[in-house]
């Protein structure tokens, strides 16, 4: 009897010593009651991570140095497709692509039969005219010296004659002005350099029909300028302000890696692209030993010292929207986002320029998500 009372309290107080370890964790998980019975919640943090502080830049004038690499490409100094001005038929074909050839040199001969007809007959009408004017003038110089002798000839009779050979001279002068025209248009017919160059490329060979209104746009010839080329570059508005006419300029050729060439800045355009915001320039490359081309791409580089009128922020202080650029400045404890122009860029900085002030600061990590008026301390 004394055995199953001590089994019974021994296992009562096993029960109770798991009873209470169960409440104490029960209490652990959901806090202790107050005074009045009423548990008491878990200390927590109330701060959000927007509510932080964001950091703060201090502005200050300066500019920011930059090397900017370019898009460029190589052009003819001088180029021109060759387009019949007549209609023909190719008759010989002196050149070929790749040929040099020098200013008025023959490239090529086109026939015209119809036109070679319409040249003879504007030469005979014009020889006709003038031995009519010979004829007539005469007539009028002989009746004119014999009316000298008064009552010999007619004043009207004279008046006649006078107007006849006027007439003759007229029709002499139209004649030979239309002769002049045959002869010129048939010597579009022969097709001569207009400036020394290469040939680059050839659509035409003898024998074929070729019309002066150029329908197929495909021209019998093209002709280049090749040891004096244009290097052409569109340079954004903020770098070309600061360029001159006969500045150094350096580039790279992808047809010879690693090998700088230099060349001088030589035209502006003056008109910067409305799409692109930039502005066309040439410089003359010469190219005497002949292994540069029209066409070739290069890479320019421009050393741009920047704007010194500018502020250089963290490029992470710049919101770019579909519609803007600002940056968000602290005034009067508040933010307000100030609209800016970008200028030269680096890996992690940007000039900036607009409605600001030097030691004025601004959120060096701007977003589109801080609005405007938010109390900042």
């Amino acid at each position: 009897m004394k055995k199953y009372r001590k089994t019974i309290l021994t296992r009562f107080a096993i029960a109770m010593v798991v009873a209470a370890v169960t409440i104490l964790l029960a209490m652990t998980n959901t806090g202790c009651s107050n005074g009045n019975g009423a548990p008491v919640k878990a200390a927590t943090n109330n701060t959000t991570p927007g509510a932080a502080a964001p950091e703060k830049f201090t502005l200050r004038k300066g500019a920011l140095p930059q090397q900017v690499k370019l898009p460029a490409q190589l052009a003819s100094f001088e180029e021109v497709s060759i387009f019949p001005k007549v209609n023909g038929y190719v008759k010989e074909v002196f050149v070929d692509v790749g040929s040099v050839v020098k200013k008025g040199q023959l490239l090529m001969t086109l026939e015209a039969p119809e036109l070679e007809q319409a040249t003879t007959q504007a030469k005979e009408r014009y020889a006709r005219a003038k031995l009519d004017y010979t004829l007539s003038e005469e007539n009028y110089r002989r009746m004119a010296k014999a009316a000298e002798t008064p009552g010999a000839v007619s004043p009207m009779n004279l008046a006649g004659l006078k107007a006849r050979a006027d007439a003759d001279s007229a029709l002499c002068n139209a004649e030979k002005a239309n002769w002049q025209m045959q002869e010129a248009i048939l010597g579009y017919l022969h097709v001569t350099a207009p400036f020394a160059g290469t040939i680059t490329e050839r659509n035409v060979h003898p024998g074929a029909l070729v019309s002066g209104e150029g329908k197929d746009g495909k021209p019998m010839l093209h002709l280049g300028q090749m040891d004096h080329l244009r290097l052409q570059v569109d340079i954004p508005e903020g770098i070309a302000a600061a360029l001159q006419n006969k500045d150094t300029v350096s580039f790279y050729l992808s047809a010879y890696p690693g090998k700088k060439m230099t060349g001088h800045l030589t035209r502006k355009s003056g008109l910067v692209n409305s799409t692109y915001r930039a502005e066309r320039m040439e410089m003359d490359v010469y190219n005497k030993d002949g292994r540069l081309s029209p066409g070739m791409y290069a890479d320019v580089l421009f050393y741009s010292n920047g704007n010194p009128e500018a502020f250089t922020v963290p490029r992470t202080a710049v919101v770019t929207s579909t519609e803007r650029k600002y940056v968000i400045a602290i005034r009067d404890g508040k933010t307000t986002r100030v609209d800016v122009a970008t200028g030269n860029e680096s890996a992690d900085k940007v000039e900036i320029t607009g409605d600001l002030r030097p030691g004025e600061q601004i959120v060096a990590h701007a977003s589109d998500d801080l609005p405007d008026g938010l109390a900042i301390k």
